[in-house]
């Protein structure tokens, strides 16, 4: 399997990549978004590292031909940034996201923020939860997604009142608010989970 990290260019994905990684798993690091989706690319890890406008500026060479390819069914994982990127935009800076899910991303509202440190979450509905459990994962964000259409919600989580989605699914995109790849063991068990749903996945043409 051929796992494509897409690289903003904000941080060290060292932890990523090693999470990931596995006999039968190739991992590789991209920083161009066409080259990102390509046809040898059979999943997209769309990374948690960075802010919303110089990532979104990072990807808009290429953004219509991501979109495509997650709507055309490539299986993609957006983790915490890359979760927001799934969105139209973001009140934390300028640029379009990706426009796979309808909404918008906003600031927490909570007196301490940024979010920091390990919280639960809420599965609603998502057979990766059941085959990986998550007691409790590491976050670290100031903004949060407010989808336009709540079903497309599989799991909550709520940091002093604010309750906002902790992962997401569209298709074959499935985007999570928390760090699997900080969340300790239970974390990288739910990547895995995330790999072996993408096996049996079949792109559209």
């Amino acid at each position: 399997m051929n796992v494509t990290v897409f690289d903003y260019g904000a941080g060290n994905l060292h932890s990523l990549a090693k999470a990931l990684e596995a006999p039968d798993v190739l991992v590789r690091i991209e920083t161009d978004p066409y080259r990102a989706v390509e046809v040898a690319t059979d999943v997209l890890v769309l990374p948690g590292v960075g802010a919303f406008g110089s990532a979104a500026d990072r990807l808009a060479p290429g953004r219509a031909a991501m979109r495509a390819a997650i709507l055309g069914g490539l299986p993609t994982i957006g983790i915490c940034l890359g979760m927001q990127l799934f969105f139209d935009g973001s009140d934390e800076g300028e640029g379009e996201g990706l426009g796979v899910i309808p909404g918008r991303v906003t600031r927490l509202r909570a007196v301490r923020v940024p979010q920091i440190g390990w919280n639960a979450v809420e599965p609603v509905r998502d057979p990766l939860f059941d085959a990986a459990p998550l007691p409790m994962v590491y976050y670290a964000n100031s903004f949060v997604c407010r989808p336009a259409d709540a079903s497309v919600v599989t799991a909550w989580t709520e940091h002093e009142g604010d309750r906002f989605p902790a992962a997401v699914r569209a298709g074959r995109a499935v985007g999570v608010q928390f760090h699997p790849e900080k969340s300790s063991t239970h974390g990288v068990r739910f990547l895995r989970a995330f790999l072996d749903d993408a096996r049996t996945t079949e792109r559209e043409p």
